[in-house]
């Protein structure tokens, strides 16, 4: 029997992700077709302003100038754009169960381990609490009401606390409320967290945590956010 072969799966390319980035971000931002193009007219514009200014005026140093305009303004188009559709991700996820898990494997970088599983969930309510690991020590973050996980979350620091003497853990609770960190702040508050183990140590303390916490892998992800749709591409 001949043995099969297995087609790899296409990747969409650069212009098909441009795309789908740009519709992705137009459905929130209607107004943004005009700033994009603002922004590539006015690339040009300064452009030809700088070949007229610089000595001696050619027509050659003046299209050659606007051609600059146009690619660096296409270059800031695409980052504004880029910028944007990350701010339209978040929100459409704020307040959606599974958003947590969603950021904090999207958003955090390879110094962060973490997992789109929570490590405890109300079935009822689809309240959770995530964890991620990093130089920054231990996070736990909550997801709904503080006053239903604090049990979660007082079990879940317990046993890091167990197993992880002397590794710092924060415990952030997303919302909107006081003492709270909104979802589009939540990466960016956990990688502004002082760094107070080495690589060495982090290694070890995922590695401890992990072996406490096989028992949780069949945990569900909570049912609101699908990360194929809510993550907002990037051409690459």
């Amino acid at each position: 029997m001949a043995a099969r072969t297995s087609t790899p799966e296409k990747r969409p390319g650069f212009f098909s992700q441009l795309r789908t980035l740009y519709t992705f971000t137009q459905k929130e931002y209607r107004w943004l077709p005009f700033v994009l193009a603002g922004i590539v007219l006015a690339g040009i514009g300064l452009g030809v302003l700088i070949g007229f200014l610089i000595p001696p005026v050619a027509v050659w140093s003046v299209i050659l100038w606007g051609v600059t305009g146009l690619l660096a303004g296409i270059l800031i188009a695409m980052i504004v754009m880029t910028r944007l559709s990350t701010r339209a991700m978040y929100r459409k996820i704020d307040g959606m169960p599974g958003a947590t898990g969603h950021v904090l494997t999207s958003s955090l970088g390879r110094n962060w381990q973490a997992s789109e599983t929570p490590i405890g969930v109300n079935p009822r309510t689809q309240e959770a609490v995530y964890r991620a690991i990093g130089r920054g020590g231990v996070v736990l973050i909550g997801e709904g009401s503080r006053t239903r996980l604090s049990r979660l979350v007082n079990e879940e620091r317990a046993r890091v606390q167990r197993v992880a003497a002397g590794v710092p853990v924060t415990v952030l609770y997303v919302g909107h409320g006081d003492d709270e960190v909104q979802i589009k702040d939540l990466a960016s508050t956990i990688k502004s967290l002082p760094k107070k183990v080495d690589r060495t140590t982090q290694a070890a303390v995922i590695k401890r945590v992990s072996s406490v916490s096989q028992g949780l892998s069949s945990l569900p992800i909570p049912k609101g956010v699908d990360p194929t749709k809510m993550r907002a591409p990037r051409p690459r």
